[in-house]
């Protein structure tokens, strides 16, 4: 195995999905399982589990197969014997060194269970860094408000959300806030702000900057201190929607649940194992993933 290849199996594993998803499908065994399958077992959503699955087979650790209508998904256990292989090269000298050492030169199952109990543990990779990330929308009202709370919540101190608009409104959809109210985010905090708040050069510098509605994704941006990695991650516009109160909050609800896949995806991310380039491609990725 190269060193690309290593790199990449194992930045596929350092996320906790597609670790739970690579060991069941270690415990299956050759037969496999559907994705459907695999979906129900975990807990997983269809889109995120088909964004992990396609890491997974990237990476070659995952090898799907066509059965009737299903793809069956196994694990590919000669990519994990390679990898610890590459691990253990020349490792005391090239001497074994007791059981553990034996195993890693005689069998890639075993060595594969052995990895797998040395990378069970991805909490306890530590990452100090804390990531800016601005959404962007015309008005500053809902999808970008209820974008901003979600990463706050969901990003477990790991990440620092904010919003604004190129026209703000002034204020904040109340049924935007019904769905904030919901994750026990302090909705006291959030206000429909201009973008140019954050182009000053006291603002806080972003990492990241996404749009979320089409208007903003085409109109011409202020320059960012710190050339953040940009990204479109288009939704509909809840507050378009005509009708009754109910039709109204089902069109926000929907919106929130669509953001609330996709930032689950955006923080499951091993940013600190990635390069640019790679985070890049993630992140436009996350974007065009169905919703």
């Amino acid at each position: 195995m190269q060193k690309k290849s290593a790199l990449g199996a194992l930045a596929a594993l350092a996320q906790e999905s597609r670790l739970d998803v690579f060991r069941l499908l270690v415990q299956v065994g050759p037969e496999g399982l559907a994705a459907r399958k695999i979906a129900d077992h975990l807990g997983i959503t269809p889109p995120a589990l088909s964004f992990h699955l396609k890491e997974l087979t990237h990476a070659c650790l995952v090898s799907p197969r066509q059965a009737g209508r299903s793809i069956i998904y196994t694990a590919n256990l000669d990519t994990m014997g390679g990898l610890v292989e590459y691990l253990s090269e020349d490792c005391c000298k090239g001497i074994p060194c007791g059981p553990v050492g034996a195993a890693l030169w005689t069998n890639s199952a075993a060595t594969s269970a052995s990895l797998m109990q040395a990378v069970n543990r991805p909490g306890e990779i530590m990452e100090d860094k804390i990531y800016n990330v601005l959404f962007l929308c015309t008005g500053n009202s809902s999808r970008s408000i209820m974008a901003e709370a979600l990463l706050n919540t969901m990003g477990k101190g790991r990440f620092r959300g904010y919003s604004a608009g190129s026209h703000p409104t002034g204020a904040v959809n109340p049924i935007a806030l019904e769905q904030i109210r919901g994750t026990g985010y302090a909705v006291t905090q959030m206000r429909s702000k201009s973008w140019d708040e954050f182009s000053q050069a006291d603002a806080p510098h972003m990492d990241f900057v996404f749009t979320v509605c089409d208007n903003a994704a085409g109109e011409v941006c202020p320059i960012w201190p710190g050339h953040p990695i940009s990204a479109h991650w288009g939704f509909e516009d809840p507050a378009a929607v005509t009708g009754t109160d109910e039709q109204k909050r089902a069109a926000f609800n929907k919106v929130y649940r669509q953001i609330l896949t996709r930032m689950n995806l955006f923080t499951s991310l091993p940013l600190n194992m990635l390069e640019k380039n790679a985070i890049q491609a993630q992140v436009s990725g996350i974007g065009s993933t169905p919703v």
